[in-house]
């Protein structure tokens, strides 16, 4: 159990190294002897855990992805607020989501699957759309999946403009302010009065992750 842990601190090291790398260079100028560097850790150890610079890369862009056990809620909506929301606490935070999302967005990462994150988004808010259409939260003529793509695309333009105006200090309050102006397009009236969609929200809802499931939510790093 200890060699282990072991392991699986190091990856995490290894990791937030290529973090930090990738963000100062971006994907094409980083390299492996300076990700080695910065983790301190032996050639042997990184090989052990990935086999290569883009696997390294892959292993970020994966640490973005969406928690999958949000907490369940009567409304499907409040969890689609909720996963946007978590999303906005986990960039100002993790530096690996922070990362993921960089190189997501790295357009010298031609090599990388760089879709794949916005899939598994577009994806998890489709399967969460379509749980709020059979609870008849949504108005008749709203497309589930145009939507799920809207909203991933509308966050990826969010949190990009917040990184640019303030490194992301706002970006609770921001993607708040989508919500509420993208929510009362596709919710039925009635439901939109009962929706948390405070700029703190996120926080909330990590901790709450976190206290009842430790391995569903990603390590914050920094503060």
């Amino acid at each position: 159990m200890a060699q282990q842990d072991r392991a699986i601190r190091t990856r995490r090291s290894i990791l937030e190294a290529a973090a930090k790398v990738f963000g100062e260079r971006g994907y094409a100028s980083a390299t492996v002897e300076e990700i080695l560097t910065r983790a301190g850790v032996t050639r042997g150890a990184l090989y052990f855990h990935f086999s290569s610079k883009e696997e390294v890369a892959l292993g970020v862009l994966e640490a973005q992805l969406p928690i999958d056990r949000l907490p369940e809620r009567a409304s499907k909506l409040q969890k689609l607020v909720d996963h946007g929301m978590v999303m906005a606490y986990r960039l100002q935070h993790d530096p690996l989501v922070q990362a993921g999302v960089s190189l997501a967005l790295d357009q010298g990462a031609g090599e990388l699957d760089r879709n794949a994150a916005f899939r598994a988004w577009s994806d998890q808010l489709g399967r969460i759309l379509a749980e709020a259409r059979g609870q008849g939260e949504l108005l008749p003529h709203i497309d589930v999946s145009d939507t799920a793509e809207f909203l991933t695309g509308a966050f990826a333009g969010v949190q990009a403009m917040s990184q640019a105006h303030c490194n992301r200090t706002d970006l609770g309050r921001r993607v708040s302010i989508l919500l509420r102006h993208v929510l009362p397009s596709i919710s039925t009236p009635a439901l939109l009065t009962a929706l948390d969609l405070s700029q703190d929200r996120g926080e909330r809802v990590f901790l709450e992750c976190a206290a009842d499931a430790p391995e569903a939510a990603a390590p914050v790093t920094q503060g």
